[in-house]
């Protein structure tokens, strides 16, 4: 395949990937503790270029999004005065009990179950410092103390605004009750972002447009010359 093409066409591969990640960050502009992603990405390698038996130099070769980090910056809080909202200032996650086992959180929009426990928005119970089930109160609050901060490395996105990884220990973010936090996302340079991730696609149909047009014009040439 041709080196032009193969880098157009894994650069419009990426960009697919990454106007899917800024979509979904759009569509969670207003939701709670949610935050956007950040993409990662790379070259593949490289390719030596030579001419007469000379090096001239090195072209990049296909590029790849290669992760997806979640960007945990502080969200802006929100006074709600609700009893079961709670937001964590600083670092640190919520954790909640699911069918999957123990997940983490930064939306606290939270419930009472049927069995009188704080529930997230799927029903996942809420979990105390020491991982149990933290039960809501008869007058319906519950402390904000009650609720366990969790420390977690490198947390993997789940979706339901989710997260998996490893906790170690207590997270140095304080609960507020009666707050939420805010989503990260911010619309505008969301939007922005989506405009310039789609001029970058359009750039590499062009340049593909651009690169088969000249080899159907040097095989036409060639074919002209074989026929003389």
């Amino acid at each position: 395949m041709d080196v032009g093409l193969s880098i157009a066409a894994s650069g419009m591969i990426a960009e697919q990937v990454r106007e899917d990640q800024l979509a979904n960050d759009l569509a969670n502009s207003s939701t709670p503790g949610y935050k956007p992603t950040d993409d990662v990405q790379s070259a593949f390698g490289s390719l030596l270029m030579q001419s007469a038996g000379k090096t001239v130099g090195a072209i990049d070769t296909n590029t790849e999004i290669t992760s997806q980090v979640p960007n945990l910056s502080q969200g802006p809080l929100q006074t709600t005065n609700e009893p079961l909202d709670f937001a964590i200032t600083g670092t640190g996650f919520f954790g909640v009990r699911t069918t999957t086992g123990v997940q983490y959180t930064r939306d606290g929009q939270f419930t009472e179950s049927a069995q009188g426990d704080l529930v997230d928005a799927n029903g996942n119970e809420v979990l105390s410092q020491s991982g149990q089930p933290v039960k809501v109160a008869a007058d319906g609050t519950v402390a904000a103390s009650a609720l366990g901060v969790f420390n977690v490395a490198k947390p993997v996105v789940q979706g339901d605004n989710l997260y998996s990884g490893s906790s170690s220990g207590k997270a140095s973010g304080v609960v507020e009750s009666g707050t939420l936090e805010g989503s990260g996302v911010n619309a505008a340079t969301t939007m922005v972002d989506m405009i310039a991730s789609l001029n970058t696609y359009q750039a590499g149909q062009q340049a593909i447009q651009a690169i088969n047009q000249t080899m159907q014009e040097g095989a036409s040439a060639a074919g002209a010359l074989s026929g003389t």
